[in-house]
């Protein structure tokens, strides 16, 4: 069965948007439709960007950048963990040769 989908009203900016949406995700799009309006707010707060279209710009701009630095920082821990599981493997294997001979 596939989930309902529901209207959700987000405030951007001081603009009001209908968004249709499953139900199950309704929490997720207003927590994001919050994020993005504090940070459209927080730019043109700066008062360096005018121009709603401008300052969605800088928004999308600023959380992707955030984005792609979360995945790298997530990539790195992954590779750390990649290696601290091989060296276990290593001496695993290595105790295992011992006790078999």
């Amino acid at each position: 069965m596939k989930p309902s989908n529901d209207n959700v009203t987000l405030h951007i900016l001081d603009k009001e948007y209908t968004v249709a949406c499953p139900e199950n995700e309704r929490d997720n799009l207003q927590r994001a439709g919050q994020y993005l309006d504090a940070r459209m707010r927080q730019i043109r707060g700066t008062g360096k960007v005018i121009g709603a279209d401008r300052i969605a710009v800088m928004a999308a701009l600023n959380i992707s950048h955030e984005l792609l630095l979360e995945r790298a920082q997530l990539e790195l821990e992954n590779q750390g963990r990649q290696k601290q599981l091989s060296l276990m493997l290593d001496k695993l294997e290595t105790a295992l040769a011992r006790h078999d001979d």
